[in-house]
């Protein structure tokens, strides 16, 4: 590639760098992002913790005995 063209990509690259960093909100858009991953995150925990105390009380639920011959003391 000529001298010429790459002198002109450093430049355009510097002109936007500076136009980046000179914005507000610059960013916004990668603190939405995590906050958005931390939540999504979260909420994959919280359906995790659901379905494994599910699975308890429905292993707890399936080991009861109802046929009457079970323990305990007749009155």
């Amino acid at each position: 590639m000529p001298l010429f063209i790459i002198d002109f990509l450093v430049t355009e690259i510097r002109h936007r760098w500076r136009i980046v960093r000179a914005s507000k909100d610059a960013g916004y858009t990668t603190e939405t992002v995590i906050g958005i991953a931390l939540l999504a995150a979260l909420a994959i925990a919280v359906i995790a913790i659901i379905a494994i105390i599910a699975a308890k009380i429905t292993a707890k639920a399936n080991s009861i005995n109802l046929d009457g011959t079970g323990g305990g003391t007749k009155t």
